[in-house]
């Protein structure tokens, strides 16, 4: 339980060696099954290709209930990327954690304040980006002002409290679940034969419904990532 991280300076940069492995680790594993999935595609879909073209629709799916798709098509990619990349992150540290010496190396990276932080201000910058591109500084600056000046303040504060819970929620429901599977296998090991047998249910339900987590918290991530570039690039907000 009392793990640190893994850090290693560079040119006066502290990196966090456990994050990077991690990070690599999901994104080859986000493009393999992009690449497989369509590497050979048929009019009847099957395997990999009926999964990838579920997560499709469902993502478009998310991106219609929230703006129209001549406006949120082209954030379609972003959304697939997103809750791909968010899903299997979320499950990489729930079969087991790898420990060298006082180091952990293996754990669900965002199970990291950083990673996670990380990725709310990019989809943060991305809709102020989108916000500006589409509907010029002036449609996005009135955004800020309507319906009624006053309320600046209030939404400066917004886009700040939005970004940090937008970043914490996800850190927070991986952490918290890969504390109590850490804790769980400790009693496990900890146990004879008749507490193995006893700890063992627990665990299996606690595996189960933190994969159910991890689910959801993609979902959400990516449904309040296009809620926030809809506010912004959406006429109607």
């Amino acid at each position: 339980m009392n793990h640190t991280a893994p850090m290693y300076e560079f040119m006066g940069l502290w990196f966090n060696l456990s994050n990077v492995l991690m990070i690599t680790v999901a994104s080859v594993l986000v493009f393999i099954i992009a690449v497989v999935s369509t590497r050979k595609l048929a009019m009847k879909p099957t395997g990999l290709q009926n999964f990838f073209e579920w997560v499709m629709d469902f993502v478009r799916n998310l991106i219609k209930s929230n703006m129209d798709w001549k406006t949120g098509g082209r954030f379609h990619l972003l959304g697939l990327t997103l809750i791909m990349y968010i899903f299997i992150s979320n499950m990489l540290g729930l079969p087991f954690a790898i420990a060298v010496g006082h180091d952990l190396w293996w754990k669900s990276p965002t199970a990291d304040p950083v990673i996670t932080l990380t990725l709310a201000v990019m989809v943060t910058a991305l809709s102020h980006y989108y916000g500006v591109k589409l509907k010029g500084m002036k449609g996005y600056a009135k955004g800020f002002v309507q319906p009624v000046g006053f309320l600046l303040p209030l939404k400066i504060i917004e886009e700040f409290s939005n970004t940090l819970t937008l970043g914490l929620r996800l850190y927070g429901n991986i952490y918290a679940g890969e504390i109590l599977l850490a804790l769980l296998a400790g009693s496990l090991a900890a146990s004879g034969f008749g507490g193995i047998l006893v700890a063992a249910l627990p665990t299996i339900v606690w595996q189960a419904f933190s994969i159910f987590i991890g689910s959801i918290q993609a979902f959400i991530f990516t449904l309040l990532t296009m809620v926030y570039i809809s506010h912004k690039v959406s006429d109607d907000h």
